[in-house]
């Protein structure tokens, strides 16, 4: 099964003009955002320039022309580029739309008029019609994403990273739209926090796949020693990172054969992402931890939540789908002192080695194998996460309201030291206190995801435009909205 993530985005490009304007300056906005689309690696649906006059949609029967191709590929297509190099048609690009019927992101571009052209046969005006195209979207019921400026070149560098941005918001939403969470085990009893409703999630087009823990640590000791498979995943636990001087070989046999049952499942429902019992039971009853697997399947862009986290599987999964980067699953954990806008966060040895930035020391889980045995509980990753800028997300569902809901900002990994095991990420979100009061009084659970870079209007984009889930963003900027009053 091919990740969403390394799967080449395709979006539509459609040129709409109005036939009075001057035609000239179409063919030079699809040469212009075909060659960008072409840097970025994003295959391109449109018809080709000769199909309609100037190569552009300024009629319902050109409309019409698009709609059906876009019908026909509707499965690859993940977005529409529309760019209004003049006025444009307003009426013909709502009803391409309409008729298409995709429901997928839209980035709308209007091009800028050069203030010493402006003659009858020279001017845009697509300031102007891009406010038409957007009055009729209102009307229509459309979503669509704006470009950094209202208006902008299509040969920009601007309009280039305009292109990338929307690529990467496409692929959130498709991804999120189709997802299928795997969750392995029961929830941890002691963890009434990871409840949630599949329901809620089922509605936005989500599915959760459900095994027992005990088929699974059936499934994994049923793997025979010699079993190719597995002797290529010893290997790669290996080659993972430095493996603790003391650790015996049946250990790391364990972990291999677990690691190799939950792939083969996860493979076998297609599922995008996981969460798991992490603990007691498999350390019990099958003798090592699956902070090691969950590690390994982040670092492949298979993100995996301890605790049976199924919304924090999900969080995770929009970080990846939003940077492409291994994102991991962390408590807020930690005060730093009297640090007003400094915190730890922590978890066990769960963290993907890309996003702690250097390799990591494999070995066991201290509080638990304090607890129950250290010879039990092999596969914790352990190290300190390096600083740099970081992108934080949290999804919960909330029954009472009856919505999937969520936070988002962004802060940044520090080098403070902070003398604890496992997997330590000291973190600098500006406004903390702001955060925690929002966390606490909002319901929202303990963990939360976080993953290397900032990418956070991608995710604010794809979740809250198109997912239509309510979102707190903290610390960025509130769109201005139309308030009922009385």
């Amino acid at each position: 099964m091919t990740s969403i993530i390394r799967k080449q985005i395709t979006l539509g490009l459609v040129i709409g003009s109005r036939a009075f304007f001057s035609g000239a300056p179409c063919r030079q906005a699809r040469e212009e955002t075909l060659a960008h689309l072409k840097d970025l690696g994003v295959a391109v649906v449109t018809l080709p320039f000769e199909a309609t006059v100037n190569g552009a949609v300024q009629s319902v029967a050109d409309a019409q022309l698009y709609a059906d191709l876009f019908k026909a590929k509707r499965d690859d297509i993940d977005g529409l580029v529309i760019c209004l190099p003049n006025f444009g048609d307003e009426i013909a690009i709502a009803e391409l739309v309409r008729r298409a019927g995709l429901n997928v992101p839209i980035l709308l571009q209007a091009s800028n008029d050069d203030p010493t052209k402006v003659s009858v046969a020279e001017r845009r005006d697509a300031f102007c019609g891009k406010l038409s195209v957007t009055n009729n979207f209102w009307q229509y019921g459309v979503p669509f994403t704006e470009t950094t400026t209202h208006t902008c070149d299509t040969g920009s560098a601007e309009f280039k990273a305009d292109l990338d941005r929307f690529a990467r918001i496409c692929r959130t939403v498709r991804g999120l739209r189709n997802a299928r969470i795997g969750a392995i085990g029961a929830r941890t009893g002691a963890f009434q926090t990871m409840r949630f409703s599949e329901k809620l999630l089922q509605a936005s087009g989500i599915t959760v796949v459900t095994v027992d823990l005990s088929e699974m640590m059936g499934a994994a000791g049923a793997i025979p020693d010699n079993d190719p498979a597995l002797r290529e995943k010893l290997q790669r636990i290996n080659a993972y990172g430095r493996i603790d001087s003391h650790i015996k070989p049946e250990q790391i046999l364990r972990q291999a054969k677990w690691t190799l049952a939950v792939n083969r499942w996860i493979e076998e429902n297609g599922c995008d992402a996981s969460a798991i019992q992490c603990w007691r039971s498999l350390q019990d009853n099958f003798g090592c931890a699956t902070c090691l697997t969950m590690s390994m399947m982040g670092e492949e862009l298979m993100p995996s939540a301890c605790e049976v986290d199924v919304m924090g599987s999900l969080s995770m999964y929009a970080l990846a789908l939003a940077s492409g980067a291994p994102s991991a699953i962390l408590d807020w954990n930690n005060n730093y002192g009297l640090e007003p806008d400094l915190c730890v966060c922590t978890h066990c040895g769960n963290y993907p080695k890309s996003f702690i930035g250097d390799t990591p020391n494999i070995g066991e889980l201290d509080v638990l194998g304090a607890t129950i045995g250290r010879e039990k509980c092999f596969g914790a990753v352990k190290g300190k996460v390096k600083a740099g800028p970081m992108t934080y997300f949290r999804l919960s569902t909330d029954d009472r309201a009856g919505t999937v809901k969520c936070y988002l900002g962004e802060g940044e990994f520090t080098d403070h030291p902070f003398p604890m095991d496992g997997g330590i990420a000291v973190t600098r979100v500006p406004g903390l206190r702001e955060l925690m009061r929002f966390v606490t009084q909002n319901g929202f659970e303990h963990h939360v995801a976080m993953v290397r870079g900032t990418h956070a209007e991608i995710v604010k984009e794809a979740v809250y435009r198109y997912m239509k889930w309510p979102m707190y963003h903290h610390g960025g900027v509130v769109e201005p909205k139309l308030t009922v009053v009385g």
